[in-house]
């Protein structure tokens, strides 16, 4: 029986991986898993140095939830 992989999530994943380190396919799967997709930051500052705080808060608070979201891997 093939396995699903897209269908897997992030943790199932890793797990499969980990324990089937020759399957190409389904480390392939985990690599290319949508939640784990680069965001893209904003300015921190200007071209003169100067901090956008705004920004700065922005980007601390998704590094929380990121943070907090990874303890559950």
């Amino acid at each position: 029986m093939k396995l699903n992989f897209e269908e897997m999530s992030v943790p199932e994943l890793r797990k499969y991986v980990l324990e089937h380190r020759d399957d190409m396919e389904a480390m392939r799967s985990l690599f290319h898993h949508p939640s784990l997709k680069w965001k893209t930051m904003l300015l921190l500052a200007t071209a003169d140095g100067t901090q956008i705080e705004a920004n700065i808060r922005i980007a601390e608070e998704a590094i929380a939830r990121l943070s907090s979201a990874s303890l559950m891997y």
